[in-house]
């Protein structure tokens, strides 16, 4: 049984998941030190630089991924894929992969046009239930 693109998408956002949920823990690991991971965690550490900007790349990740993943199931669930569910999956997850980096180096302004393409990708989706 073959699997529906978008599902497989959905895998691979999971993945992206992942990796910024890695990638801002080990660039916070310094500034936070062992003691705090280890600890209760009642002081906050403000982050700066990459760790800073990748936790809140991750941060960004975590409030629209659920929102993707709603869209991908109510359309696969709804017996709605097709070309359009399955363009706007893969719109939204190569934004989304692309968006990590420029985040985590610090570039302006095409991030955020990044960021504005995964939402386009994540409408598509959502207009493929209703066409």
């Amino acid at each position: 049984m073959r699997v529906a693109i978008e599902l497989q998408l959905l895998a691979v956002a999971v993945v992206l998941g992942l990796i910024h949920l890695v990638w801002a823990s080990v660039a916070a690991q310094p500034q936070r030190g062992l003691k705090w991971n280890v600890g209760p965690r009642d002081t906050p550490v403000v982050l700066t630089g990459m760790a800073g900007r990748l936790g809140r790349a991750s941060a960004n990740f975590r409030e629209t991924f659920p929102l993707f993943a709603a869209a991908v199931l109510v359309v696969y669930l709804a017996g709605r894929i097709g070309s359009l569910s399955a363009h706007g999956a893969l719109v939204y997850v190569v934004a989304r992969a692309v968006y990590l980096p420029l985040y985590a180096f610090g570039v302006p302004v095409v991030r955020s046009l990044v960021w504005v393409v995964s939402m386009i990708g994540l409408g598509m989706v959502l207009v493929a239930m209703v066409v």
